[in-house]
């Protein structure tokens, strides 16, 4: 209860800062990281890889559960006429393999959440100057992400997503 009056006042706080007499109005922007990702040639390439990336996992995952499926099948269809010894030896393996498969998976996915922090990070880090630039340009004081904002609702007037697009998309044409 108590942390909500305090937030409640810290709002209203916030709120009397921005509409108050006698303040200077504070100017704000936004901009759609997602969109940038998604729409941006940059952006689009990460997904491409990341992509590419979880499609070899799930080749290499899927070719060893054909492998566990057909030694399954093998145990169940041959068990009565082979030796308890190829008995043991075909479950040895089945376990070896179903290890293997266990440890793949964990390895993917690892991987591909390591992959993707580290080229959403660089994206991240190439971003920052361009909206800095953009909000100096502007005269913004600030500028919020909407994916991570949690916003209702937004003017489109200060929505400065596509001219950050453009600048990146320009920026990494300029590099090649």
């Amino acid at each position: 209860m108590r942390k909500r009056i305090l937030s409640i006042g810290c709002l209203a706080l916030f709120v009397g800062v921005l509409t108050g007499a006698g303040f200077a109005q504070v100017k704000i922007a936004v901009v759609n990281s997602q969109d940038v990702l998604e729409k941006s040639a940059e952006g689009r390439k990460i997904i491409a890889r990341l992509t590419e990336a979880d499609k070899q996992n799930t080749a290499a995952i899927t070719k060893l559960d054909d492998e566990i499926r057909t030694l399954q099948t093998k145990l169940n269809t041959q068990r009565i006429t082979l030796t308890d010894e190829a008995v043991m030896a075909l479950s040895a393996e089945l376990d070896r393999k179903n290890t293997d498969r266990k440890r793949k998976a964990e390895d993917a996915y690892s991987g591909i959440n390591e992959l993707q922090q580290r080229l959403f990070k660089r994206l991240q880090d190439e971003l920052i100057p361009i909206v800095e630039q953009l909000g100096k340009e502007k005269g913004m004081d600030v500028i919020f992400d909407l994916a991570k904002s949690g916003a209702v609702y937004w003017s489109p007037a200060i929505d400065f997503t596509a001219e950050v697009i453009k600048r990146y998309d320009a920026s990494k044409a300029v590099g090649k």
